[in-house]
């Protein structure tokens, strides 16, 4: 097939109706992040993605030693469910309860005294590593790092990771077809800024965006579940001491720890009240 001539007199309401639609479904893919109601671009149906998710999840839990400590393991899950409850109740009071089905909650501590870290799946598969235990301390720190991690299932944030990286995957493949007759030392350099410019402009300010967003989301759970937002500065703190150097934040997928801390700051009297009312 030949593509369309410019000049042909039918070229401009096609492409105006072309573009019409494909902004007709971007918008379709929209989906609104709860709290901060932000709209974040989801091309991946949930089924699919929530699919993959549990397939992932249950290979990384046989592949890894979980943890044999009974009082840790117990901490780990009294914590999560309760953050879990509190998400739920949180969907069902802003009238999101269909989306409540989405999630089959469960949470697993890793024995890995070396990897300071946890990390959630679409779906609600939350891992905890032992060694960030040293840095939670208690019950409310560990509150503060499982709240964080629901809030990026709550938020969508793994289907939006997926969709920005198919877009600019799509237009890498583009701008590769566009180039098709060019020198390869011209493509390779187009493409190498192409690559660039995607990551610093678009997939690492995101990145930063969604943990910004899920610090303030997770604020709110741990809050409604009855465990004081005040502690997140605290384990912050600690685990901006842990960090030893790091990347300008412009080149880093997450907030730099003093700005981080300062936007804490800045949500803890939104979620005060909710802390309040729940003791």
């Amino acid at each position: 097939m030949k593509p369309p001539n410019p000049k042909d007199p039918l070229f401009g309401p096609l492409y105006r109706a072309a573009l019409f639609f494909a902004l007709f479904l971007f918008l379709l893919s929209c989906a609104q992040v709860p709290i901060t109601e932000r709209r974040g671009l989801h091309l991946i149906p949930d089924s699919q993605l929530i699919g993959m998710s549990f397939r992932q999840y249950d290979q990384v839990l046989r592949e890894s030693k979980l943890s044999q400590d009974r009082q840790k393991v117990a901490l780990v899950k009294r914590v999560g469910e309760r953050v879990a409850r509190s998400a739920e109740t949180f969907l069902r009071d802003s009238g999101q309860e269909h989306e409540v089905s989405k999630y089959n909650w469960e949470f697993n501590l890793i024995e890995d005294d070396k990897t300071v870290n946890a990390w959630c799946l679409p779906g609600g598969k939350i891992a905890v590593y032992t060694g960030i235990l040293p840095y939670t301390r208690d019950e409310s720190g560990l509150a503060v790092i499982i709240g964080h991690e629901v809030a990026h299932a709550l938020a969508g944030h793994g289907n939006e990771r997926m969709s920005q990286a198919l877009l600019v995957n799509m237009g890498g493949v583009a701008l590769s077809v566009a180039l098709s007759s060019r020198p390869n030392q011209t493509r390779q350099l187009f493409m190498a800024v192409y690559g660039a410019g995607a990551t610093v402009g678009l997939l690492l300010p995101y990145s930063r965006l969604h943990e910004n967003e899920s610090d303030r989301i997770g604020l709110m759970l741990m809050a409604r579940a009855g465990y004081d937002p005040r502690a997140a500065v605290a384990f912050w703190q600690r685990m901006n001491e842990h960090g030893g150097s790091r990347p300008p934040e412009f080149l880093s997928t997450h907030p730099a720890p003093e700005s981080r801390i300062e936007s804490i700051r800045a949500y803890i009297p939104e979620a005060m009240p909710y802390y309040e009312k729940s003791r």
